[in-house]
């Protein structure tokens, strides 16, 4: 419901923004052939400026190959009769064509800044309508980590925060175009696919209860599975030097050229391990770069804890 009148809108501004993520925990397919993924929220971001502009009809995007948002942003106006559009500004601190959700990042941040400037809350139902329609997503519209299936852009379930974690990440280099690699078919036999439903059952259950040494090696799990897809060149140097430094395992960017050691910030080693970790990395590939999970402002923690088993019973009752 808009709460706005559409004649006063005139000039009217919004912002929003959303994280991205490195990659996923886990990425595979379930027994039942659908595909899904566990998110990896990192505190980089994607970010949105929505300006009304009532003297024209369409939403013009800068930069102009922002073409997913500036349909999202048309399909909003759409959506709850805005009869003008307006200048949708994205800037974001994610490459693009990486595995770093910055293509779903620019989404959900566009539908945050309009938001902002109507006055109003998208229903979460219709939001992920809207961005099934473009591409498949990485779940980043949840504040927290998330199964997902991302081409159905449909939630599994709400797994909420991680304790502070470091990723030291290479690149490979080049990019990847997501809505193609979801185009090719996953020739996964009957035994991946248990073996798929097994591993999330338990990295589901290790994000609930913070386990984070299970995630890891999940995680590291996941990454040589993904080789049968999308290999990585350096999927094994990087395994023996996070082995070799005590990190807690592996996490790769499954459709994309990233991939990283996973550490914890509260370990008493964590210094040491990130030094080491830089330095043995920058031998193995190229430049490296550091992420740190996403954390929550506090009008975040609140909502998940007030919306979690809400947002947990709608996902069940989807997949009824």
């Amino acid at each position: 419901m808009l709460l706005v009148d559409p004649s006063n809108l005139a000039g009217a501004k919004g912002r929003g923004s959303s994280f991205g993520t490195f990659g996923e925990l886990l990425q595979g397919v379930d027994d039942e052939g659908a595909d899904f993924l566990v998110t990896f929220p990192v505190n980089r971001n994607s970010y949105a400026v929505f300006t009304v502009d009532v003297n024209q009809r369409k939403v013009t995007v800068i930069p102009s190959f922002k073409e997913k948002s500036r349909l999202l942003a048309e399909q909003v106006l759409k959506h709850y009769g805005i009869p003008f559009g307006g200048t949708l500004e994205i800037t974001s601190d994610l490459p693009v064509g990486k595995g770093l959700a910055s293509s779903s990042a620019d989404l959900v941040a566009t539908a945050r800044a309009l938001e902002d400037c109507l006055n109003l809350v998208l229903p979460q139902r219709l939001l992920d309508g809207f961005m099934e329609q473009i591409e498949p997503s990485d779940g980043v519209m949840y504040p927290g980590v998330v199964s997902f299936y991302h081409r159905k852009v449909k939630l599994r379930e709400f797994l909420g925060p991680l304790p502070g974690l470091t990723v030291v990440g290479i690149d490979e280099g080049g990019e990847v175009d997501t809505i193609q690699f979801n185009r090719v078919p996953k020739p996964f036999s009957t035994v991946e696919k248990a073996e798929y439903k097994y591993l999330l059952e338990k990295m589901s259950a290790a994000c609930r209860n913070r386990d984070l040494k299970t995630i890891g090696s999940l995680s590291t799990r996941s990454a040589v599975l993904n080789q049968k897809l999308r290999p990585k060149k350096l999927l094994e140097a990087v395994i023996t030097q996070c082995r070799e430094i005590g990190g807690l395992g592996v996490i790769v960017a499954h459709s994309g050229t990233c991939l990283g050691v996973l550490l914890n910030r509260s370990d008493p080693n964590y210094t040491s391990q990130l030094q080491q970790a830089v330095e043995r990395l920058e031998k193995v590939g190229n430049e490296v770069d550091i992420y740190h999970s996403w954390s929550q402002p506090d009008s975040e923690t609140e909502w998940f804890e007030e919306h979690r088993d809400t947002a947990n019973r709608l996902a069940i009752a989807d997949k009824s």
